[in-house]
């Protein structure tokens, strides 16, 4: 939950910063140019001039680039087809990338490149130029791309001197498509109950789980109360990612739920550890692990203390169970 009154519904805003901060190829906030002024052109799977690609998913790829001048068509080409679970409008997916500039020759940043991550996104929603945003659409999980995107395709006549791709550049890229999570994603597994005087979890498949806060006494805690429902088999979170989390949200005093994920599409994206969520959050769930699903019982104090929030009064208890289900 952000530190403000709202929903958690924040990617656009999250995202797109962190990725022009860090180099990779967004929209927007980057300073990268909108592709929508003009029409994206359809994808074709081949074209010549072509170039090639070397190295197996999962590593940096290298590309080479033919004699001659970009036909100046939108290529979308299966280097490697995978077998994992297939890619469709709105799944949260995670890509690796390779690219390069086909206009200058020159190499760009890579999310293999030390200190760079991998790109979280939504599939086909608009958040990223076409090239990345369109191209991995009905694809499946473990597929590497070669993708040939003109301006349109692309970062436009503007370019993205972020990334130091000029006006009206053809770029390259070689995508591994590494994870793929529906919006109705959720963690399954038998729930391990917290302790009898923290609420109590029912998991509900892939609606919200229903949480019931204990009757009566005793007093809500004054300190973060963490309980691991089930433990994920994932890296631990860290501070400065960006997770994907299913989360529901209720009042210790009346144990009316006030904020879900499923009430405003499904699973949201958001950045651990910035202070850009309560410091519950922040606190809670740095160190737990992916694929866990968290309860986490916020005192005021590392909620939203004296101010009154939306439908959340001032001097709020606040009872949360959140899904881990990917960090990057």
């Amino acid at each position: 939950m952000r530190r403000t009154a709202g929903l958690l519904a924040v990617l656009p805003l999250l995202l797109l910063t962190a990725c022009g901060s860090d180099g990779s190829p967004s929209q927007g906030a980057s300073g990268t140019a909108s592709a929508s002024a003009t029409a994206v052109p359809s994808p074709v799977a081949s074209a010549s001039p072509m170039p090639t690609v070397s190295g197996s998913f999962g590593s940096k790829a290298s590309i080479t680039l033919p004699a001659g001048q970009p036909s100046g068509q939108f290529v979308v080409n299966t280097v490697i087809e995978g077998e994992g679970a297939t890619v469709a409008k709105n799944d949260w997916v995670t890509v690796n990338y390779t690219a390069k500039d086909w206009t200058t020759g020159k190499d760009l940043t890579s999310s293999y490149d030390s200190g760079q991550k991998p790109q979280l996104y939504q599939a086909a929603s608009g958040q990223l130029v076409p090239a990345f945003d369109q191209t991995v659409l009905g694809k499946k999980v473990g597929t590497r791309l070669l993708v040939v995107a003109p301006p349109a395709a692309g970062f436009g006549a503007t370019g993205s001197a972020t990334l130091g791709i000029g006006g009206g550049d053809t770029v390259v890229f070689v995508l591994d498509v590494v994870e793929d999570l529906p919006q109705d994603s959720t963690i399954g597994g038998a729930i391990t109950q917290p302790p009898a005087d923290l609420p109590q979890v029912k998991d509900n498949g892939k609606a919200a789980p229903t949480i019931t806060v204990p009757a009566g006494p005793p007093a809500p805690p004054t300190e973060l109360k963490t309980s691991v429902l089930v433990k994920g088999d994932g890296k631990p979170v860290q501070s400065g990612q960006t997770l994907v989390v299913q989360y529901t949200g209720v009042l210790w005093a009346t144990g009316q739920q006030f904020d879900s994920s499923w009430s405003h599409g499904g699973a949201q994206a958001l950045q651990v550890g910035t202070g850009s969520l309560i410091k519950g959050w922040d606190q809670g769930l740095v160190g737990q692990t992916v694929g866990s699903r968290v309860e986490l019982v916020v005192p005021p104090a590392l909620g939203y203390g004296d101010k009154e929030q939306s439908s959340v009064p001032a001097n709020s208890t606040l009872v949360f169970v959140i899904d881990i289900l990917e960090a990057v």
